[in-house]
């Protein structure tokens, strides 16, 4: 693909290309490169979809012809699925701030770029819906009922689901309804809903703010894209920041519409909450299912902003999906970092068939050991409907020298981490014993090895036998 936008570049600038580079994109599957040549530079981009490709060169004609800073469309190929667009540089609002963002503390730089990004949103949500076709948006041109569905599925399939949660699905899906009613009856929901405006596409170019990747945008209302701002999770605003900012917003605002104020912080609100959801969906899909490292990071800070979201949630009609949403912040592995005192040892007992467990903490370390070269007793007719934690099948193993071999190796590493990550004040270690079925060998050696770090170690352990549901 490479080269097909070589030929591109050359045949738009009539300039030969120097070098064509790979450009990192974590949470999309299209890929972009930066094209140099003599006197020329551009992004390409390899798209998957013609629709999306379409739509963003539309998008971008128009937010330009409107006076937005958003980057020139140059040219695409025939069949639509490559283009080339202008190259801003590559320091997004997301570096820019990153002192501010690694301590919470926002120098005033780092302030006025965020008021200046900000200031920029209501503009971008009024004038961008005057004139414009929302029929080339991709995949849907408006935020309706099956748009709101789409993200709490993808949300529940890809994030709650992979938790130690129980619930009633039938339940969950009638308040999903109720809310996606709830989201839908607001205000302000005819406007230009960028649906991605978070700091990471926001390019900052001679100390003014640029907008990217706005591919996703379609009609809606307004208080999402401001949601997504504010409680972008690995963002890290303080609470005065994000009034600050939010008071920009609704200044700017007042230019197109009246409004009350106390409402709009209502919306707000129940927006913030639809977006915190729809992000933790990404994250399960991309960080804990595709292992990218970034999205797995950001899963921490998401948890922490759905339990500050619903202390204002009120009036609702979904209770029950307001319960859920509280016991999932409640999990052991979502517990704040300050108020852990001790290191918290994960150990899990699984079915290679059915895949590893995944490491929810985000660290992406820890230990996984395949006990299927011990002999297993479920082959035994008297052994087979029993578990790792029944005694006829712990005197099995006992009376097994090569279990014991087994486990004492295991504790040789095992210990080395601990006693390490005790020194360097870690939080998580996860440990995870696999065999055929997740019944016997993984069992056993995953309690035994929870006793002998309650006995060596002061840790908190928690062991989950996934297959037998049993946490």
């Amino acid at each position: 693909m490479s080269d097909i936008l070589k030929n591109l570049f050359e045949k738009t600038f009539n300039e030969q290309v120097i070098d064509c580079l790979p450009i990192k994109a974590d949470g999309s599957n299209r890929k972009y490169f930066r094209l140099n040549s003599k006197n020329n530079s551009a992004v390409g981009v390899v798209g998957t979809s013609v629709e999306e490709n379409r739509a963003f060169e539309e998008i971008a004609k128009h937010l330009s012809f409107k006076g937005f800073n958003v980057p020139k469309f140059f040219t695409a190929t025939d069949n639509g699925l490559c283009y080339l667009q202008e190259d801003l540089g590559d320091v997004s609002l997301f570096e820019y701030i990153s002192n501010g963002r690694k301590t919470g503390i926002f120098s005033q730089k780092e302030k006025d770029i965020l008021y200046a990004t900000i200031a920029q949103l209501p503009d971008i949500q009024f004038l961008g819906a005057q004139d414009f076709n929302f029929s080339v948006c991709c995949p849907l041109s408006e935020f309706n009922r099956r748009a709101i569905m789409w993200d709490l599925n993808y949300f529940k399939y890809c994030f709650l689901k992979l938790q130690q949660i129980e619930f009633q699905e039938n339940k969950l899906e009638n308040d999903f309804e109720n809310f996606a009613s709830q989201l839908l009856n607001v205000p302000l929901g005819d406007r230009f809903m960028y649906r991605d405006f978070q700091s990471r596409n926001v390019i900052i170019k001679g100390d003014k703010p640029y907008f990217i990747d706005f591919q996703g945008a379609r009609r809606g209302a307004v208080y999402y894209d401001l949601a997504a701002f504010l409680w972008q999770a690995s963002a890290n605003f303080p609470e005065t920041l994000k009034n600050d900012l939010t008071e920009i917003y609704l200044q700017n605002l007042r230019k197109y519409t009246d409004f009350s104020e106390q409402e709009f912080c209502k919306n707000l609100n129940i927006f913030a909450l639809f977006r915190t959801l729809q992000v933790l969906g990404a994250y399960g899909f991309r960080g804990l299912i595709e292992k990218k490292p970034h999205f797995i990071d950001s899963i921490f800070p998401a948890i922490k902003n759905l339990r500050e979201i619903l202390k204002d949630i009120t009036n609702n009609n979904f209770p029950y999906l307001i319960k859920i949403l509280s016991q999932l912040t409640e999990l052991e592995q979502f517990k704040p970092k300050e108020k852990r005192d001790k290191l918290l040892v994960r150990i899990f007992s699984f079915s290679y068939k059915k895949g590893v467990p995944v490491d929810v903490s985000g660290n992406g370390g820890g230990f996984v050991f395949d006990c299927r070269a011990i002999n297993n007793p479920g082959k035994y007719l008297e052994y087979k409907n029993l578990t790792g934690l029944d005694e006829s099948v712990k005197e099995f193993f006992l009376s097994n020298s090569e279990i014991h071999n087994f486990l004492n190796n295991c504790y040789l590493l095992i210990d080395q981490s601990v006693a390490k990550y005790q020194e360097r004040g870690f939080t998580d270690l996860y440990i995870a014993f696999g065999c055929t079925g997740g019944q016997h060998r993984s069992v056993f050696c995953a309690q035994k090895t929870a006793e002998h770090l309650y006995k060596n170690f002061d840790v908190e352990v928690k062991v989950f036998h996934r297959e037998l549901d049993i946490f």
